[in-house]
Parts: C-alpha cells; sequence; structure tokens
C-alpha cells in the first residue's frame, strides 16, 4: 500500500459483517476476537453506537481499519476495537482513527480502551495516559 493513498474516515454504523470480520484477521485481533461466530460478531457491531472506519479512497474503497465504540456522547467513550489491516498499519491509519473518534466526540468526552500487550507503545505515541487503576472481570466463552 503507498503511503500517499488517500483514506477516507467515516461515521458507518452499518458496516458490514464480512469486512469487519476481515479487518480484525488482518490486524492481528483476530486471534482475541470471536472472529467464527457470525452472529456474536453482528451483536458486537449492533451494539456499538459509534463504528469509525478508514477505507482507501480507489474503487471499491476497501475497508483498512476500525474503531468500534460505546458511548454516551456526553462524557467518556470506550474504544473496544481499534483495528488497522496489517498492510496499513504504521501508515497513521490508527491514528487517523482515534482522531475521528475525538473529532466526532468533542473535547469534553474522555476516551477509555484497553489495549493489548504489544500495541502499548502506539498509544503512549498518540498522547494517551496510561491509566494504573483499571480493572477486569474476564469473559468465560
Amino acid at each position: 500500500m503507498a503511503e500517499n493513498s488517500h483514506v477516507l474516515y467515516a461515521r458507518e454504523p452499518a458496516l458490514d459483517i464480512a469486512e469487519f470480520r476481515r479487518v480484525l484477521v488482518e490486524s492481528g485481533l483476530g486471534e482475541t476476537r470471536p472472529v467464527d461466530d457470525g452472529t456474536r460478531l453482528q451483536a458486537m457491531l449492533s451494539g456499538a453506537n459509534l463504528v469509525l472506519t478508514a477505507r482507501l479512497n480507489v474503487e471499491g474503497k476497501p475497508l483498512i481499519g476500525v474503531a468500534r465504540a460505546i458511548t454516551d456522547f456526553s462524557w467518556v467513550c470506550y474504544i473496544s476495537e481499534l483495528a488497522v489491516s496489517q498492510s496499513a498499519q504504521r501508515l497513521g491509519i490508527g491514528n487517523g482513527l482515534m482522531d475521528e473518534a475525538r473529532r466526532q466526540l468533542g473535547p469534553s468526552v474522555a476516551i477509555s480502551l484497553i489495549s493489548m500487550p504489544d500495541a502499548v507503545g502506539f498509544y503512549e505515541r498518540i498522547g494517551m495516559t496510561r491509566m494504573p487503576d483499571a480493572f477486569w472481570f474476564s469473559r468465560k466463552r
């Protein structure tokens, strides 16, 4: 992928499940997401009230990144996925999706997420603060 390719960032509440699955797999997040359970992937998309996409501005507008979030649009937003296809990583797509989230949410909404261990450096580089007091109940399936 060329670094100078034009990328379109948009809110896309009706994102196609197959495209979502493909980017999860291509990004590496497919290792930790239920990519073989279409019903669950659809529920994940349907339950999110902010789905942002990054698409190449070429014929077919292929999806290269997605941010899926839950927010009240007033106080806080939880980003549950920030996935960028491997071929588009290190080209600013993840940063662009986070910038689009901040633009859509406005300055009065905090953004939180739980990073995969190998992505911690990315979040630190884009200026997110590491929070030591997070807690977690693991899912059973």
